[in-house]
């Protein structure tokens, strides 16, 4: 039976009923692009999400079908384009303060036990490896001003990186609605954030806060840029999406940038593996560095 979509005629082929034909080969060809760029693996039951977030696309450049979407994205003129597909089809949920106990633990065993030797003038670096919006890295921040109020004036930084460039625009800006900030404890809100002059329902990141985090766009499985060794590395929920060696091959690169001593601290859904060298479980998600580590 033919089947009329929008005033076409549905391709029985397509994956996804809708306005444009989505076949198994157009499926494939956008996984595999996606997977070089971002080692992200799209199963084919994702073919629904990969159709509503590429659908915008085509409509935006004016392609009538992902035939020849895919064609675009696979030639040398398609750079432009590969960075905008995996920008809309990057995941980016978080929230302040999301998965509490690993702020507490960062708290009580990796940043109060280091005061005295921060105020002495040593070093510590935080790195939130997924920032998204920057609801995680900000929240790093905080968690270590309600300990140490005077860490902008000492020898401490978070880095905060993520694949997707717009996104890190906007955490950069450091504005988010009432909403977004109600985790945050009212005092903390308070001292270290303003109301924004021109949306009196958002509020800013402080300058202390912001003067914590430096942002960088990087690719998981591309070149790292970054200098360690980091006292806690945050990746969360983000290796879901990666296969089992891409996995590994992530953590085995935390491990070796790894202060000794230093936390990696994972999504609730995610593990490491036992054969990764030098981690050793710390509590729930968390992975503490053993042995020497590696700048």
């Amino acid at each position: 039976m033919t089947v009329t979509v929008l005033g076409r005629q549905a391709d029985p082929a397509s994956l996804v009923e809708g306005e444009y034909s989505f076949t198994s080969d157009d499926f494939r060809t956008i996984a595999a692009l996606i997977y070089e760029q971002s080692g992200i693996a799209l199963a084919e039951t994702k073919a629904s999400l990969v159709y509503s977030r590429l659908a915008k696309r085509l409509r935006k450049l004016g392609l009538p079908t992902f035939a020849d979407y895919c064609e675009l994205i696979s030639s040398p003129d398609g750079e432009g384009e590969r960075g905008a597909m995996l920008n809309a089809l990057t995941t980016n949920v978080t929230r302040f303060y999301r998965e509490p106990h690993h702020f507490v633990h960062l708290r009580d065993e990796v940043l109060r036990p280091a005061i005295p030797f921060l105020k002495a003038g040593g070093r510590m670096r935080l790195w939130s490896a997924a920032c998204s919006s920057g609801q995680e890295p900000y929240s790093m921040a905080l968690t270590l001003l309600s300990v140490l109020p005077e860490a902008p004036q000492l020898d401490i930084k978070i880095l905060a990186t993520d694949i997707d460039s717009r996104i890190l625009d906007q955490a950069r800006s450091g504005v988010y609605p009432d909403d977004l900030v109600s985790p945050i404890p009212a005092a903390q809100r308070d001292r270290w954030m303003r109301r924004d002059p021109t949306d009196r329902q958002a509020w800013i990141m402080g300058q202390e806060v912001r003067s914590l985090v430096i942002f960088k766009e990087l690719n998981l499985i591309g070149d790292w840029p970054v200098r360690g060794p980091f006292d806690a590395i945050f990746c969360r929920n983000v290796m879901i999406y990666f296969d089992d060696p891409t996995q590994e091959r992530i953590c085995e690169r935390f491990s070796a940038l790894l202060a000794p001593a230093g936390r990696l601290y994972i999504g609730h859904s995610e593990r490491v593996s036992t054969r990764i060298s030098g981690l050793v479980s710390d509590g729930l998600t968390v992975y503490r560095r053993t042995g020497a580590g590696k700048p």
